[in-house]
């Protein structure tokens, strides 16, 4: 049986905004075999679900980065996935998520295979990027050491 999956983007819109992420070191997931790989692994994964709002310009690849450039301790591996794209890992990583709901924007930590922490679209939207890095060092000094 033949599966047709459409994504909601085109992608001369989602390339740049991958590139942000992956130039800067981040592993790009496409498929679910990639996100099951990364977040099991030993030690932390960090995995941004990317996005092609505002927001996601705005606070959360820039508050990403910051934290990553700017924090002592850091995961082992950083990752991410775009929504409305990699529709094949984006629906391994809502399955993943769970008990929390769909958001994209959002930023995930996994912990041996566990997820530790998740900063949703709402904890997102509207603050600035420098709030989120700030946030994300704590829960990396919390949880990746």
């Amino acid at each position: 049986m033949i599966q047709i999956v459409e994504v909601m983007y085109p992608e001369e819109f989602v390339l740049p905004m991958k590139a942000e992420l992956v130039d800067n070191g981040f592993e790009d997931l496409t498929t679910a075999s990639e996100v099951e790989n990364a977040v099991k692994k030993e030690g932390t994964t960090l995995l941004v679900i990317n996005s092609v709002c505002g927001c996601a310009a705005g606070a959360c690849r820039p508050g990403v980065l910051m934290a990553i450039a700017n924090s002592p301790i850091k995961p082992d591996y950083i990752t991410t996935s775009f929504a409305g794209f990699d529709i094949e890992a984006i629906n391994k990583v809502r399955e993943l998520q769970l008990p929390y709901p769909p958001s994209s924007p959002a930023i995930l930590l996994f912990k041996d295979g566990q997820l530790v922490n998740m900063v949703e679209r709402h904890q997102i939207e509207g603050r600035p990027a420098q709030l989120i890095a700030q946030h994300l060092i704590t829960v990396f000094q919390e949880h990746c050491n």
